[in-house]
């Protein structure tokens, strides 16, 4: 592909070239076309790859050699992969070199679409809590989706500004800050970013990034980390920013020695770059917090979250029960894990919660009626619960909401391709309806 400097702002052109750190080789980078990855998901890795190659800082990431159509791959609606950009993928390899408790309780600040979040369920094994949160309320509603498909009873959900989470003191052993800005590092794929890119945009970014890392610093442990990335190249938001965190708060920096990511222009975090690696622009750097905070978490009133292990709704929709606890609020049933039980219960009455735990069911007048995301959550979901293996042709039609003839016994299914599961059916004997929520439906021709 030819470059052509027009396609992006003169002023980044102009800064890229003036830097000794980026150079031209990153606009030549830049007009090329994206590598495609994806990350598996290791409870539901159903789908065989051609031809990919994996990804060496991610235990579960792939390049592919071609872009696919995920939109018509049931394999995709059903949670067994992501498709993540590979630089971003390197939060796998910062967690697995980083000194963590056994269950640590973990914040992804700044969460939508979610790649990042699902990463860190993978990385907890079941152990431990995430507490996924996003502001921007269309972007929730598909990080909620996202982790839905992907099944985990450790997973919360929130919507709320950065100040809340001021609230928390030394909560979180890990807290994530993929942190909004100019986006430069997205040129390649998304055009829309380019125009949307200025100068004063980058300078209205550093100055937002400070005072989301200053609102959750408090909720950080002592020795916990703070993981801060963006994607982007300029040293505004990335190496002043975190110079301006060693200055202003008690934090060492950690280092990976022989990591594949390029050590930024200061010394203090990690690039990688489209011209050097298969990625898109993503930079990173994580920070251990010395110090102890003295306020205190003031929950808002009394839980109303109630404890419901033993009801007979839910007995026979969930499997083994010796780690979680079941909860019900307000006619809706949630798995969530026993060994966090009370701080979700306190972030659930603090905080806007989108998703607590798995939602096992919403109780009807005819019993329990099954919810989407105890079909994903292959680790809570009873085994013997009734299944039904459907075509290609068919899993695509229930994805869109569509009924066909489908001989079974009159109650609820499991739809499941390739031993993907997909969601939920009711049988009546002669129909059945089709319970995939209306807002996940594939809206695209099948044929």
């Amino acid at each position: 592909m030819i470059m052509n400097m027009n396609d992006f702002p003169e002023q980044f052109v102009n800064r890229v070239l003036d830097d000794n750190y980026l150079g031209v080789q990153l606009l030549e980078a830049l007009s090329e076309n994206s590598p495609v990855a994806v990350r598996v998901n290791p409870n539901k890795n159903n789908k065989s790859w051609k031809d990919a190659t994996k990804i060496p800082w991610s235990k579960h990431g792939l390049l592919l050699k071609e872009r696919p159509s995920f939109t018509l791959d049931p394999h995709f609606h059903g949670g067994s992969y992501y498709p993540q950009e590979a630089g971003s993928q390197f939060i796998d390899y910062i967690l697995r070199h980083i000194e963590l408790p056994e269950s640590p309780v973990f914040l992804d600040l700044c969460a939508a679409p979610g790649g990042k979040s699902s990463l860190i369920l993978d990385f907890l094994e079941g152990k431990g809590l995430l507490i996924s949160n996003e502001i921007n309320k269309t972007r929730a509603s598909v990080l909620k989706e996202n982790l839905t498909k992907w099944g985990a009873i450790n997973s919360i959900i929130t919507s709320n500004n950065s100040e809340n989470f001021s609230s928390l003191t030394e909560v979180f052993d890990c807290v994530l800050v993929d942190a909004p800005c100019s986006g430069e590092g997205m040129f390649r794929k998304d055009f829309g970013a380019r125009k949307e890119w200025s100068e004063s945009n980058v300078v209205m970014c550093e100055a937002r990034q400070k005072d989301i890392v200053s609102n959750i610093w408090p909720s950080i442990k002592q020795d916990g980390y703070l993981i801060y990335s963006t994607c982007t190249f300029n040293e505004r938001e990335n190496e002043n920013n975190v110079r301006w965190i060693l200055e202003n708060f008690q934090c060492e920096l950690v280092n990976f020695p022989g990591i594949e990511a390029k050590c930024d222009r200061q010394n203090l975090g990690y690039y990688c770059l489209p011209n050097q690696l298969q990625t898109e622009g993503f930079y990173f750097c994580v920070l251990r917090k010395k110090e102890s905070e003295s306020y205190s978490f003031k929950t808002k009133g009394k839980s109303e979250l109630t404890d419901a292990k033993d009801d007979i709704l839910v007995k026979n929709w969930i499997g083994s029960k010796e780690n979680l606890n079941v909860v019900k609020w307000k006619d809706y049933f949630f798995a969530i894990p026993k060994s966090h039980s009370e701080l979700i219960k306190n972030i659930h009455q603090s905080f806007h919660t989108l998703k607590l735990g798995t939602e096992i069911g919403e109780i009807s007048k005819k019993g329990l009626i099954p919810n989407l995301a105890l079909a994903h959550d292959v680790s809570l979901i009873n085994q013997t619960c009734s299944r039904i293996s459907v075509s290609r042709e068919e899993a695509l039609r229930y994805l869109k909401g569509e009924t066909f003839d489908l001989k079974a016994n009159v109650g609820y299914h499991l739809i499941c391709f390739e031993n993907t599961p997909l969601g939920w059916i009711k049988h009546l004997g002669n129909r059945f309806n089709n319970l995939y929520p209306k807002e996940y439906r594939i809206r695209m021709k099948i044929d």
